[in-house]
């Protein structure tokens, strides 16, 4: 006969997947290369006088050396001095033109977010009509008329890349207009600019920040691009781009240092901005955390 005593139902091994983890191992490399090239690159200089454009043909073409780490170009100038130099000049474009986009971006998107109706309508049609514009090639044409120099690549760069800024701080602020803490705000006599600066703005700051953290290696691409299509500094001025357009006449003759020292350090620096912007983002939605380019 079959057992018909009563047993109780196994219990069922559940196991509660466990949160994904933020890529921590990125940030540790990520703030030791950006620490050593804000060493080199910022401190350096300040103590010690190299001059990155003597020149010395007894020793050009030169390939890397312990006397010259990274060889030396065509007029004999040391491609590490002038790697430091470029890096400067570029990281310092990167963030200028950085904040003065974030800070334009966060102007008109809080503007369109916080008025609304025909106002914000008409703003984000200005947006989209200006994003439909390639920026490399809007930035060509205002570094064109404005004649290329240092101030023209910040100009076109921030001109070119407030509108991420914009829609981001526009998208938050219209999402912060239905909270409860915005009625009360209302209804205990706040005006408009007071609601703006004091619960809006505060509120959207840490993606403000981020989004200008992660615009840093855009920004220093776009002005390498410029100084490599010869619209960026002067030809003779320490540019990453500049370095890069000078030596690919090198490549056919051998000189493949040249190009690789500072497409090298452009690609290391940009990727370590790149990771501490990515673990920034992972603190900010620990939700949302995505794979990160290293």
């Amino acid at each position: 006969m079959a057992d018909l005593t009563w047993r109780p139902a196994p219990r069922s091994r559940l196991t509660a997947a466990s949160p994904p983890r933020s890529p921590k191992w990125r940030l540790l490399p990520s703030a030791v290369v950006l620490g050593v090239v804000a060493l080199v690159v910022l401190v350096v200089p300040l103590f010690v006088e190299l001059n990155e454009q003597y020149v010395d043909l007894a020793i050009a073409n030169q390939p890397p050396s312990a006397a010259h780490l990274f060889g030396t170009d065509e007029l004999g100038r040391d491609v590490l001095l002038r790697c430091v130099y470029a890096l400067r000049v570029s990281l310092t474009v990167g963030v200028v033109a950085a904040v003065i986009s974030a800070v334009a971006g966060t102007a008109v998107g809080a503007l369109a977010g916080s008025i609304g109706g025909w106002f914000d309508r008409i703003l984000m049609r200005v947006v989209d009509a200006i994003a439909s514009v390639p920026h490399l090639l809007l930035g060509i044409v205002i570094v064109a008329v404005l004649r290329p120099s240092l101030s023209a690549v910040i100009i076109s760069i921030a001109l070119t890349h407030w509108l991420t800024s914009a829609r981001i701080v526009r998208s938050e602020v219209l999402s912060l207009r239905t909270r409860p803490f915005i009625d009360a705000a209302i209804v205990g006599g706040a005006s408009r600019t007071q609601v703006l600066t004091r619960h809006l703005l505060p509120n959207v700051a840490p993606q403000v920040l981020l989004a200008t953290t992660l615009m840093i290696p855009h920004a220093v691409w776009h002005e390498t691009a410029l100084s490599f299509l010869g619209l960026g500094l002067p030809p003779h001025a320490a540019s990453v781009g500049n370095m890069i357009n000078d030596a690919q006449r090198s490549l056919l003759t051998g000189g493949w240092w040249m190009s690789l020292a500072p497409g090298l350090l452009l690609i290391v620096t940009t990727l370590a901005v790149s990771g501490l912007s990515g673990v920034w983002r992972d603190r900010l939605n620990p939700k949302r955390r995505t794979e990160l380019t290293w």
